[in-house]
């Protein structure tokens, strides 16, 4: 089990280096594009976006890191409610940064998009 831990806290800074990483990787996009193509709704969309997917993939890396976690190494009823609260937490704020990013619930049917007349272009 003493093997277990290293991983994990590697798993855990993963996590945290892509929501860093990932913050200002879109913040610098960002500023670029605002600088260069001037501010518009657009670019600000375009930045949540991306921001909101990196954490989302970071919140990832930070669950599976708490599973393993509390599996592997301490494998206690109390350890495992602990991490159904945070997995709880965890899921919570994703499903509420997709719900930010996307407009709308994962499970349902995303609108097709009005007054284009041709086909998506993501």
């Amino acid at each position: 089990m003493d093997a277990v831990e290293p991983i994990v806290r590697i798993v855990e800074w993963t996590g945290i280096a892509i929501i860093v990483a990932g913050s200002f990787g879109s913040l610098a996009v960002f500023a670029a594009r605002a600088l260069r193509q001037g501010f518009s709704e657009r670019i600000y969309e375009e930045f949540r976006s991306t921001l909101g997917r990196s954490i989302l993939l970071g919140l990832e890396f930070l669950v599976a890191a708490d599973i393993v976690g509390t599996v592997a190494i301490e494998p206690t009823l109390d350890s495992l409610a602990v991490l159904a609260g945070i997995v709880l937490i965890r899921t919570f704020l994703s499903f509420s940064l997709e719900v930010e990013i996307e407009g709308r619930w994962p499970w349902q049917q995303q609108e097709p998009r009005s007054g284009g007349g041709g086909a998506e272009g993501d």
